[in-house]
């Protein structure tokens, strides 16, 4: 089966982003004819469809001007969980830019990744950062502030599957962590988000899925979403929607990583190590906080001229233990999510 063929058959849309100009370069930025455009893939998570479109345009440019060098960036979105499985699969990535650290793990444990990829860049390979937010309706009919407000009423909620989506783990994450950090013991925990997930009618496998639901469907009071979908969310919604943020939330690591394996074989590792290097450069960060990613390093630049990040306590992975415990105990098989997830309210 051709390539095309395959990722087809894996049912993954491929975006391409094209720029720059032929000419003579090093074999070592991209094999020997250094006429042809170098193809990097960026197989990525749900959300980041907008912030890599803006980050491909700029950085094809800017590889070009440096080293004399067309690059071609196409683009993989999907739920994040299902994302890792598919380069895992064959799917020919040169980079992973997903949600959560276990699924670019799996890829490294699968022998395509170096085991060093959290050192290689900079925050643990983690250029930017996000926060679980919530959605409403205008005017918050159903006075959502926090999260007990989650749990009172008849409130409907909408998040994505954790078992599949980054953003539906984070979520997941974010609320049995607001009850810790406000006092509260694993059996209270557990038993407010057994009721969380009792008031969810749907569980879609990704996160731009969830956002169907809640904004174009209509189903749900409150969607549990990423900050930077969140306001995408609400820009599209033509003032049908608001953000509400609650008083803390779980601080959201997007990690990134060269496949090695792929890299390698194609050769390709220059442009994908400068590609993601890209993200750390002043001009990413500016892009990446354009699309309502904090960008990581001090002085964030803010989304527009004048604009503040809105103020919100988070906590991390860390209170949950880390991932390399969170990940099995919470999502594995027969694990918290397991045991109290009913489908259908049941």
């Amino acid at each position: 089966m051709s390539r095309l063929l395959a990722l087809v058959a894996l049912g993954l849309a491929i975006v391409s982003t094209a720029g720059g100009c032929s000419g003579r370069s090093r074999d070592a930025i991209g094999g020997t004819d250094a006429t042809t455009a170098i193809e990097l893939l960026n197989v990525s998570y749900d959300p980041t469809r907008e912030l890599y479109r803006d980050i491909n345009q700029v950085f094809v440019r800017h590889y070009a001007e440096e080293h004399g060098r067309a690059v071609d960036i196409k683009q993989s979105h999907a739920a994040s969980g299902s994302q890792a499985r598919a380069v895992i699969d064959g799917l020919e990535a040169d980079v992973i830019t997903l949600a959560v650290w276990p699924d670019v793990e799996a890829v490294a444990k699968a022998g395509l990744v170096r085991s060093d990829w959290g050192k290689r860049f900079d925050n643990q390979s983690v250029p930017y950062h996000s926060v679980v937010v919530f959605v409403v309706r205008k005017g918050n009919p159903k006075g959502i502030k926090d999260w007990p407000d989650l749990v009172k009423g008849d409130v409907s909620i909408i998040t994505p599957n954790p078992k599949t989506s980054g953003n539906g783990k984070y979520s997941f994450l974010a609320a049995w962590g607001s009850v810790l950090a406000t006092g509260g013991g694993e059996d209270d925990a557990k038993a407010f988000v057994t009721e969380l997930y009792r008031r969810t009618p749907v569980l879609d496998t990704g996160a731009r899925a969830a956002t169907a639901t809640f904004s174009q469907k209509g189903i749900g009071d409150v969607h549990l979403t990423f900050e930077n979908e969140a306001h995408l969310e609400v820009d599209e919604s033509g003032g049908q929607l608001e953000i509400v943020y609650p008083s803390r939330s779980i601080r959201v690591d997007p990690p990134v990583a060269v496949v090695d394996t792929n890299v390698d074989k194609k050769g390709t590792r220059h442009a994908a190590e400068a590609y993601l290097g890209f993200l750390y450069s002043p001009e990413g960060r500016a892009i990446i906080a354009k699309h309502h990613y904090r960008p990581w390093g001090e002085n964030p630049p803010t989304p527009a001229v004048g604009e503040a990040w809105p103020a919100v306590v988070m906590f991390d992975i860390s209170l949950l233990g880390g991932w390399e415990a969170a990940a099995p105990m919470f999502f594995g098989e027969g694990g918290v999510f397991d045991a109290i997830y009913q489908p259908n309210g049941g």
